[in-house]
């Protein structure tokens, strides 16, 4: 074949159809390059947003809330007896007899123990001697005082002689007092052989019995009995320094105990100490507790409930969103934009789960709840909730 005719094929036009077709592929090239450019540049855009939104830690927003019920002050207490007494010996001797155990109901003066006291006898059969002796003196020298006061009359004798012998019976008179007081002063030790109770109550211990040697006095390891009235009750308490001034003589609380699961039995606040214990911080406040029906034990110990008076200033808000840092304590709060402000906070009361605040914060604040440790100032968070954790 000649170039000629090579020329002439090469020259020669293309069928319609095979034109068509070459537009179409090439459309459909054009529309795959572009299709994958921009599924690229989304792609992109989507890695680049989820990097984005992996740096904005997702956060659950709080409001804070200003609380209406009467918050509530738990603490531990000690029961004691209204009236204690420990009984001890006056004179010495040996027991006799007891007549009043543990747990036995005893009424004022009711005679609890006798003490044999045969030392003290012979003291006062001597000072009764004593006593008559000093009476016998006596009468005689008053017989002698009168009748030298009929020989002054008619100047038989001097009224020197006569004064001396006044005088003589006047201190005789004396000695006749003064051996009366010790008579009457060891009657009255002997009385005390006589162990009685002082006031209505029950014996709540016994640390003597027959034959034992008595010790007068009030040493340690000598009393005799213990008497208690637990007809009512003192409950006290060791109230933290920062409520002492919410509780009021008058107010109320509820005490339960172990020994009586699911019961409660009401105090009411009798006295206040007014002074803050150095080693504890706490301040001593005294209750009262009826027990007529002897349901409590003095000594026992229980929880008591106070009901506190509600303070509108006061915020409360979830333990769980105060942030701990070396700067103090402070919480974690979201501007408009949803950027992080912290802001130092002053706890006024601590319960728990639940902290009031004194200042700091306002009831219109937006608090983040559990905030992450790394949390800063100026961070921006995504609000959880609804919106599925969307920015906002």
């Amino acid at each position: 074949m000649s170039t000629h005719d090579n020329d002439a094929i090469l020259h020669k036009p293309l069928p319609p159809n095979l034109k068509m077709k070459a537009l179409v592929v090439l459309i459909v090239g054009i529309c795959v390059v572009v299709w994958g450019i921009g599924s690229r540049s989304k792609e992109q855009a989507g890695l680049a947003q989820s990097a984005q939104d992996q740096a904005n830690p997702i956060v659950k927003v709080i409001q804070p809330s200003q609380s209406k019920a009467a918050p509530e002050l738990v603490l531990p207490g000690t029961l004691q007896a209204y009236y204690s007494a420990t009984v001890y010996a006056r004179v010495n001797g040996y027991l006799k007899s007891w007549s009043a155990d543990i747990g036995a109901p005893v009424k004022a003066g009711q005679v609890l123990a006798v003490i044999e006291t045969p030392e003290l006898d012979q003291q006062l059969k001597q000072s009764e001697a004593n006593l008559e002796s000093a009476l016998a003196n006596q009468r005689l020298t008053e017989i002698t005082s009168n009748r030298w006061k009929n020989l002054l009359a008619s100047d038989s004798v001097s009224k020197q002689e006569a004064d001396e012998k006044n005088g003589d019976n006047e201190a005789k008179k004396a000695l006749v007092v003064a051996a009366q007081a010790d008579v009457n002063r060891l009657r009255a030790l002997a009385s005390f052989k006589q162990i009685t109770a002082p006031f209505d109550g029950i014996i709540t211990s016994r640390k003597t019995d027959i034959g034992a040697l008595i010790n007068a006095g009030h040493d340690a390891g000598h009393e005799l009995f213990t008497v208690a009235d637990n007809r009512k009750l003192r409950l006290y308490v060791n109230v933290p320094q920062s409520y002492a001034h919410k509780l009021n003589v008058g107010m109320k609380a509820d005490l339960d105990v172990p020994s009586f699961p699911g019961k409660t039995f009401e105090a009411t606040l009798r006295a206040n100490s007014g002074a803050v214990n150095e080693s504890s911080g706490s301040v001593l406040v005294e209750l009262e507790v009826d027990n007529k029906l002897g349901q409590l034990m003095p000594g026992g110990y229980g929880n008591v409930k106070f009901k506190l008076p509600v303070d509108a200033s006061l915020i409360q808000i979830p333990a769980s969103a105060l942030v701990f840092r070396k700067e103090g304590l402070s919480i974690a709060t979201l501007t408009t934009d949803n950027h992080v402000a912290l802001r130092p906070i002053q706890i006024s009361h601590d319960q728990g789960s639940v902290v009031e605040i004194a200042n700091g914060i306002s009831p219109t604040d937006r608090i983040i709840d559990n905030p992450p440790d790394s949390i800063e100032n100026g961070d921006l968070v995504r609000i959880s909730g609804p919106t599925g954790g969307k920015r906002q």
